[in-house]
């Protein structure tokens, strides 16, 4: 199955966070989207792997991918070596994205940049033709993705680009709350975290407000680039 993007996340739900809202309207447009995590998330202080790989696939549902997969990475432990890019290296020839988006280039969590330095090595090596890989055992041919993203997780980074996501706010939330184990819920017998405050949960909404206000719109995502972003004419910018 050839994707038109293909998001990779450090830990389930890291992709849902940020760019839940670019996916759902990507999807909506036509385009298959589809999300690989590298780990289970099995560090996490709420939930279990089994409990948060069912969460993975109920949130898939709602944003409409095409396919999940997770790469099952030691969480906390992977590095960027070779072993670990060659796996990524498997799935972007397995599915030719057109575009990539990878975790943000800085963040609190470890994970963050290292799946972001992971990924972004490993699309460059994925179109290298000396390097052989193959999956069910036949010949992968090489492949490069155009473009590759970053969205934005914890830190306020500052965005090289963002996407009016307004009217797919509802998808994105519901596609984060799925995770029922991870975020607010005052039931919960379970230890409080950073991510299980209401108002983190609220955050999801206000932050992106913050960014739609910037652009005149009611909703936006933001992403940083490792190359220009170029357009045709003045006229595509809004």
């Amino acid at each position: 199955m050839k994707l038109d993007i293909l998001a990779f996340g450090a830990h389930p739900d890291d992709v849902e966070l940020g760019c839940g809202g670019t996916i759902a309207k990507e999807i909506s447009l036509g385009k298959k989207v589809g999300i690989v995590d590298l780990t289970r998330g099995e560090l996490g202080t709420r939930g279990s792997a089994a409990i948060r790989d069912q969460e993975a696939a109920n949130s898939a549902k709602i944003l409409g991918v095409s396919v999940r997969e997770n790469l099952r990475f030691a969480d906390g432990f992977f590095i960027n070596d070779k072993q670990h890019q060659l796996e990524i290296v498997k799935m972007i020839r397995k599915y030719q994205p057109e575009i990539v988006l990878c975790n943000a280039i800085d963040d609190r969590h470890i994970d963050h940049p290292k799946g972001s330095n992971l990924v972004s090595d490993a699309c460059f090596l994925s179109g290298l033709l000396k390097i052989e890989t193959e999956t069910g055992g036949e010949q992968q041919e090489k492949w490069r993705p155009k473009l590759v993203y970053h969205y934005i997780q914890w830190k306020n980074i500052e965005p090289d680009f963002v996407v009016n996501v307004t009217g797919f706010m509802d998808v994105k939330k519901k596609s984060v709350l799925a995770y029922t184990s991870q975020f607010y819920d005052p039931t919960s017998n379970e230890p409080e975290t950073l991510i299980t405050s209401k108002n983190f949960t609220e955050s999801i909404d206000y932050r992106a407000k913050d960014l739609g206000r910037l652009i005149g719109v009611d909703y936006a995502e933001g992403f940083t680039s490792e190359r220009y972003v170029a357009v045709e004419k003045l006229s595509e910018l809004i």
